[in-house]
């Protein structure tokens, strides 16, 4: 049987995500760490609107629970015809302050565990094939003191880009989504708020962002960037010397300290 899956499916952007495509009546499986809200979630989808979706308790940094979901897969001959890869850790602090633990955390969240959904949806892929990989505008130039976050969310980028080439011959769509600010959390409304007229310009809701990403993989573009203001932060700012966006980053970032959710 088909069926879209989903990361990070009970976050705010995995949860828009959700939304849409159960309005839409898609087979969903979706993955999250915390199977209470897991099941919480089905729950709501099956009551309003009639839908029994498949969830999946895994850790993306645990190399032995990806192997056991790849064996889920197969025992109940799932094939997946959509990929949604919108889990993510957003630490933000100084490098100095992180721990081991949290470095190997944030990579294996948003890269390793991005690639390794990647590989499994392409062993079990249906017979079409679309894959989203949500990546940042934070990944379009270093950015210090969110500086493993932003590398994380460019290599992203760099490996959708590079594997949609590779899989093009197959009909698999690979699209890259680098949203800007999503009104999830309590802490990010009042980065938004500080920001003053840009980041309320910038910002996009959760719904927004996940209906352009949708749109974007099935005209199979490369990249999708959410919102008119993002592109034209993306585009206007490309000739400034990367010096002076360092500096203007560093700035303002250094005020701002963050660890996982």
């Amino acid at each position: 049987m088909e069926y879209t899956v989903i990361t990070g499916a009970c976050g705010g952007l995995g949860g828009a995500f959700t939304e849409t495509l159960a309005a839409q009546g898609e087979n969903l499986l979706l993955i999250g760490r915390d199977m209470r809200r897991l099941e919480d979630l089905r729950t709501s989808l099956s009551a309003r609107y009639g839908l029994t979706a498949r969830v999946y308790a895994l850790d993306l940094t645990d190399t032995a629970q990806i192997l056991a979901f790849e064996e889920y897969l197969k025992e109940n001959g799932i094939c997946v015809c959509r990929l949604i890869n919108a889990a993510g850790a957003d630490i933000q602090k100084p490098f100095a302050e992180y721990t081991q633990e949290k470095i190997a955390f944030q990579c294996r969240v948003n890269l390793e565990g991005a690639m390794a959904l990647c590989r499994l949806a392409l062993a079990y892929k249906a017979k079409t094939l679309e894959i989203v990989n949500v990546s940042s505008v934070s990944g379009i130039y270093p950015m210090p003191y969110f500086a493993v976050y932003s590398a994380t969310k460019r290599a992203l980028w760099s490996f959708s880009v590079a594997l949609r080439e590779e899989v093009k011959k197959d009909g698999v769509r690979i699209t890259a989504v680098l949203p800007g600010a999503m009104p999830t959390r309590q802490d990010i409304c009042s980065q938004i708020e500080g920001q003053g007229l840009w980041g309320k310009l910038a910002a996009k809701s959760p719904q927004y962002v996940a209906e352009k990403s949708l749109k974007a993989v099935r005209k199979n573009k490369r990249t999708c960037i959410p919102g008119f203001w993002n592109r034209v932060m993306y585009y206007g700012t490309k000739l400034i010397p990367l010096s002076w966006k360092l500096r203007f980053i560093a700035k303002r970032w250094s005020k701002i300290s963050k660890d996982a959710f």
